[in-house]
């Protein structure tokens, strides 16, 4: 038996490995997806032979958003979440402020490294509690 990512509940060995095999699958997608459309807007390629990729990239982006939130809505007031947030809103904006798009697309880049591997103190850090909580335990609700 393994622990569950909050600690919570043990998962089995065969969950625990559908699970992370699951979405770090998810995850690889995703990055392919934000190459083959980053690479194409910061290129200024013709949208039709990129537009596959943000197909990928906005697909796997919300499932692995919705992973999250299913797991622990919490993750929705940590800063990993609140960044995530951003950075959809960033991408709203690629449309509207079509002359900033390699601008955004660096910022987009930026704000994923930040979520993804920065220290666990500031992607686990609630702007609701103004500390960090890890896990269900350290909050109630």
């Amino acid at each position: 038996m393994k622990k569950s990512h909050d600690g919570s509940q043990p998962l089995s060995e065969k969950r625990f490995w559908f699970e992370r095999l699951t979405k770090t699958s998810l995850r690889a997608l995703h990055i392919i997806g934000v190459v083959g459309a980053g690479g194409g807007i910061l290129l200024h390629i013709d949208k039709s032979q990129w537009l596959t990729y943000w197909v990928i990239t906005m697909s796997s982006g919300l499932l692995l958003m919705l992973w999250e939130m299913v797991r622990d809505w919490r993750w929705l007031i940590q800063l990993k979440g609140v960044l995530t947030v951003a950075k959809l809103a960033l991408v709203g904006l690629l449309v509207p402020l079509a002359h900033w798009q390699v601008e955004i697309i660096i910022c987009l880049i930026a704000l994923s490294v930040i979520v993804s591997h920065g220290p666990a103190g500031l992607r686990h850090y609630s702007i609701v509690h103004r500390k960090v909580i890890h896990g269900k335990k350290e909050i109630k609700g």
